[in-house]
């Protein structure tokens, strides 16, 4: 997906919240309010959101000397989501379609969001996914690719998010990969915070090799390239992913909510929608 112009303002604002989180320095704030501003003018909007927002918050990192601002909210992040996960998984085993019901449930937690969705409100906002019907939703497509995969590729998404994607994961019943990001970028999941979630419990934990805040091919390790090229059944979950990857030419199915105007339009939903959607550009 190509950057927009509302991408731009959204790249300024995120910077200023993270500076806050990673700083009491108001002079260190405002200096990487300067540089990101000067950052913007050269951003190509040919590019990926996930590239760009790379080089933004190496920027951050280097200005304020904090390389994890959100290591603490990740983790609490990770504890809110454990405390439902008793819950959620009793209502899969009452639901009529086990494999449906756990696809939306980690599709819900896809609202553990500190970059473009800042103001969630956990409960609140899982339980309105949970209700919601699908904007997209290729599941009869997805089942016929979990039925024939040997392996699953499963590129993760955000730290606490990992809770609900292990419940679809228990729920195929076929090995998975679970790929984290390598370092600590936004509050996107390491290997750390997957583990942390129980992930290494029912899938094997890959980091990416990437720094970005979405699976960035070339930014990424080539172990894991070697196993993305040859999986021929992948599953991405969030924003960012969706970002670097929907111009792939690959078996994918990209499983999350609009959280932004700009993602909407780029699927053709409407912003707060959920998505279960196989893209391929052939």
């Amino acid at each position: 997906m190509k950057t927009y112009l509302d991408c731009l303002p959204c790249f300024l604002s995120q910077a200023l919240r993270t500076a806050r989180i990673a700083t009491d320095d108001e002079k260190k704030v405002k200096r990487v309010l300067d540089e990101v501003g000067m950052m913007l003018r050269d951003i190509p909007l040919e590019s990926t959101p996930p590239e760009s927002g790379r080089l933004i918050y190496r920027k951050i990192s280097k200005i304020t000397g904090n390389l994890d601002p959100y290591r603490e909210m990740k983790s609490e992040s990770t504890k809110k989501a454990l405390s439902l996960y008793p819950s959620l998984k009793s209502r899969v085993e009452k639901s009529n379609d086990r494999v449906l019901a756990a696809i939306k449930i980690a599709i819900a937690g896809n609202v553990i969001d500190f970059g473009a969705n800042w103001g969630f409100d956990l409960k609140h906002d899982i339980s309105e996914v949970l209700e919601k019907d699908f904007a997209v939703c290729d599941y009869n497509k997805f089942k016929d690719g979990l039925d024939k995969a040997d392996e699953i590729l499963y590129i993760g998404d955000n730290a606490g998010e990992c809770v609900f994607d292990r419940i679809l994961i228990e729920e195929m019943k076929k090995p998975v990969i679970y790929v984290v990001r390598d370092v600590p970028i936004i509050n996107d999941a390491i290997y750390e915070d997957a583990v942390q979630a129980g992930i290494d419990k029912v899938a094997t934990i890959l980091s990416s090799g990437t720094d970005a805040p979405g699976t960035i091919l070339k930014t990424c390790s080539s172990e894991f390239k070697n196993i993305y090229k040859k999986s021929k059944f992948i599953i991405s979950k969030g924003q960012g992913n969706y970002e670097a990857l929907s111009s792939e030419n690959r078996p994918i199915f990209f499983l999350l909510k609009a959280k932004c105007g700009v993602i909407a339009d780029d699927i053709g939903v409407s912003e707060g929608d959920i998505i279960l959607k196989e893209i391929k550009n052939r």
